[in-house]
């Protein structure tokens, strides 16, 4: 069951990413993925939601190109994943941790995908500068990360993703180790970032809550193997702010999230039977 879309990216503009029948299985015969087929349009934020272990990582590096499909295909503004450059867009992932240098500064942390390009240095520099105060760290630029909050040292991470200047970002979960608070409020920065940049993203999450709040459009997954049983969209006209948090439509979007994991969940278990 799909809810009508309510916003502008179900249009005719072409895809951001298209997935076509990608289904995984792994060498030891473990099936990870059923066929998906999902397309994602310029400016969209589609929320992967489900419990672990349904697939929702391993499709996110499909699309980053980092495991290869066993069949069907996928493809990045027209172009595969795994293709040596983009048509003047732009990939960035960001992963469930930080994953900073240690030994480096938070510049030059942020700085390592110009300087994997070649960037010369003085754009480079311009570059971290930008990013640093997209995410609020403009502060902390000769930090170490050990000098960092666990929300502050993701920031950066954010932060080295959107150097690059992507179109489209991939985030796997990347606030789940994060106390709520701290959670909700990059949860925040995400969007306005989300807006301010006109970005596509692509978000993995199994929190219900959060997949409302931040999503135009929500992929419900089930496990056993991994598959999409469900896609809602959210009302894109509607402020994302604590109230929306604590409204009878968030609620609302929320149960309805909480049935299809909950229909998915019955029917893994009766094909198990």
């Amino acid at each position: 069951m799909t809810t009508e879309p309510l916003t502008a990216a179900a249009n005719d503009t072409p895809p951001a990413v298209s997935i076509d029948a990608a289904e995984k299985t792994y060498p030891n015969g473990t099936r990870a993925l059923l066929p998906v087929n999902l397309t994602v349009r310029p400016g969209e934020f589609v929320t992967l939601l489900g419990p672990s272990g349904c697939g929702k990582s391993t499709l996110l590096n499909m699309v980053a190109g980092l495991l290869a499909p066993s069949a069907g295909a996928i493809s990045v503004w027209g172009e595969s994943p795994n293709a040596r450059a983009y048509s003047a867009q732009r990939l960035s992932f960001v992963f469930q941790e930080a994953t900073l240098m240690p030994w480096a500064r938070v510049a030059a942390n942020v700085r390592l995908p110009l300087d994997l390009q070649d960037v010369q240095r003085a754009t480079a520099d311009d570059r971290v500068s930008a990013a640093l105060k997209l995410v609020g760290l403009e502060k902390f630029a000769e930090s170490y990360p050990r000098e960092l909050s666990g929300g502050m040292q993701m920031r950066a991470s954010i932060a080295r993703s959107l150097v690059t200047d992507p179109s489209l970002l991939l985030m796997d979960e990347p606030f789940g180790a994060l106390d709520e608070i701290t959670r909700n409020r990059l949860d925040d920065e995400l969007l306005a970032l989300w807006r301010s940049k006109g970005l596509t993203v692509i978000f993995v999450t199994h929190s219900i809550h959060e997949a409302v709040y931040l999503s135009s459009r929500v992929v419900v997954m089930a496990a056993r193997p991994g598959r999409v049983v469900e896609e809602v969209f959210i009302a894109p006209n509607t402020p994302r702010d604590e109230s929306f948090r604590v409204s009878t439509e968030f609620a609302a979007y929320a149960k309805k999230l909480q049935e299809s994991l909950l229909r998915a969940s019955a029917n893994a278990n009766e094909a198990l039977a």
